[in-house]
């Protein structure tokens, strides 16, 4: 799938590593049954059953898709950056150690940066 044309909001967070404010995201409160896709590729990246409400105020997530994600340290080495391994898109960041889950991770993922597709009824 070729990569998708940008609004320049998109493009301020998904190119240049930009965060959407909190809260502000259309997907942080949202809990339909379906697929998180990378918004520039298409690339599926998170299933809506491992989402969860951090109350963080951005979409939160404690798996993605096995082989969907790469992680890499901030350039300030403070946060591990998460990035979609198909197109790079900056996704958000990773947490570990808050016990907010069994599974002790939170993908913590800027609306902006994703599509949700539904599961079929």
């Amino acid at each position: 799938m070729p990569e998708k044309k940008l609004t320049p909001e998109e493009e301020a967070v998904i190119v240049h590593k930009g965060t959407e404010a909190p809260y502000s995201g259309k997907y942080d409160q949202h809990f339909e049954k379906g697929t998180y896709v990378c918004k520039r590729c298409g690339a599926e990246l998170y299933r809506s059953d491992d989402k969860f409400d951090a109350r963080c105020g951005w979409p939160s997530f404690d798996a993605e898709i096995p082989g969907a994600v790469k992680r890499q340290p901030d350039p300030d080495g403070r946060r591990i950056e998460i990035q979609c391994v198909n197109c790079g898109a900056h996704l958000g960041h990773v947490f570990e150690g808050e016990k907010m889950t069994e599974k002790n991770t939170r993908h913590c993922v800027n609306s902006i940066s994703m599509e949700f597709v539904e599961d079929e009824k």
